[in-house]
């Protein structure tokens, strides 16, 4: 019996489906427009694409003025901190280089990946959330929910939730309570120095990795990118003839900067396409790195897990798929830094 010929004309109809160009531009017009909808509720952008990094809005000091209602006291005051944010990192770091950490309560929390907000590991003041907390503070409160947050335990309210003040605040207003109070990270005669630093690291470095991560156009990434690894290569070239930013004493223009550092080589080269240089392989840096990472009680603060999973597993514009990567190795972070007589 003969076999029946394939009817070509029938398969022809049936396999018929559309060019494989239309597909893929519909796709990615469907992508890039859904990437930009969700880029602007993660990153606000000006007109060329570049993000900009809203104000924090609680901005009160803890001090011994005596109209201060928020004044220094062991067990009263308690951070809001993300293990993977480096901006709540550095208060942990300040806490446990002064000895505070029997002074200043910690509460974790980690991001939603559903919810896109902050979560209580446990609660607190009855609040499972981030946001359920600042609406504690400030009934009907409809502004970002970021950490860290110093809070009140007494009045219930929100001191600061800007890093930058938080960490001042640590160093100098719980001297009586610290187990180094000796230590202090913001002396007068450096200030001025140590200013100088802040604002050329915050900008090109410190955010300047999210401006690269967050650009939504490719000459706004250009431009971050740029300012990045001048600003890295200037500061590699200081610390040839300093052991630390601003001498052979370690500062808060040292903190700043080290949480960027901690997470540079893990995510931000990759994920943010910080990729020109890694941390490690710069001469000075990478020591430097080192050295910061093995001062007593700083990496217990370090936690690579959290750090890599708020990251890739959060931040879906990013990273889609949500793909933790297994490495990359951070044992070198354990090796000597050999910068004891660097300045001597």
């Amino acid at each position: 019996m003969q076999d029946k010929k394939p009817n070509n004309e029938k398969i022809k109809k049936q396999g018929k489906s559309l060019p494989s160009g239309i597909i893929i531009r519909l796709g990615k017009f469907v992508w890039t427009t859904m990437w930009h909808l969700m880029m602007s509720n993660l990153a606000p952008r000006n007109q060329s694409g570049e993000y900009i990094r809203p104000a924090s809005q609680f901005r009160n000091f803890i001090g011994t003025q005596a109209d201060n209602p928020y004044q220094p006291q062991a067990g009263r005051y308690r951070l809001f901190v993300g293990l993977g944010c480096p901006w709540a990192h550095r208060t942990l770091v300040v806490r446990s280089l002064k000895g505070l950490e029997d002074a200043i309560l910690v509460s974790i929390v980690s991001p939603s990946p559903n919810e896109g907000i902050w979560v209580l590991n446990q609660q607190q003041e009855g609040c499972r959330t981030l946001p359920q907390l600042y609406n504690l503070a400030v009934p009907g409160y409809q502004g970002r929910c970021t950490v860290p947050v110093l809070w009140d335990t007494q009045t219930k309210t929100i001191v600061n939730n800007e890093s930058a003040e938080i960490i001042v605040m640590l160093n100098s207003q719980f001297n009586e309570f610290a187990k180094n109070p000796q230590l202090d990270l913001y002396p007068e005669e450096l200030r001025e120095q140590i200013d100088r630093w802040n604002e050329k690291i915050y900008h090109a470095v410190n955010n300047g990795v999210y401006r690269c991560g967050f650009a939504q156009t490719q000459q706004a990434y250009d431009k971050a990118c740029h300012e990045l690894f001048t600003t890295l290569d200037e500061i590699d070239v200081a610390l040839a003839n300093s052991r630390y930013l601003c001498g052979n004493k370690v500062t808060l223009a040292d903190v700043r900067l080290f949480t960027t550092l901690f997470r540079f080589d893990v995510v931000y080269y990759g994920l943010f396409k910080c990729d020109r240089h890694r941390i490690q392989d710069y001469e000075n840096l990478g020591p430097y790195l080192r050295d910061l990472y093995q001062l007593p009680g700083v990496s217990d603060t370090c936690d690579l897990d959290s750090v890599k999973r708020d990251y890739y597993g959060n931040l879906f514009p990013l990273n889609p798929g949500g793909i933790i990567p297994c490495g990359p190795d951070v044992s070198y972070l354990l090796k000597p830094h050999n910068r004891q007589r660097v300045g001597c």
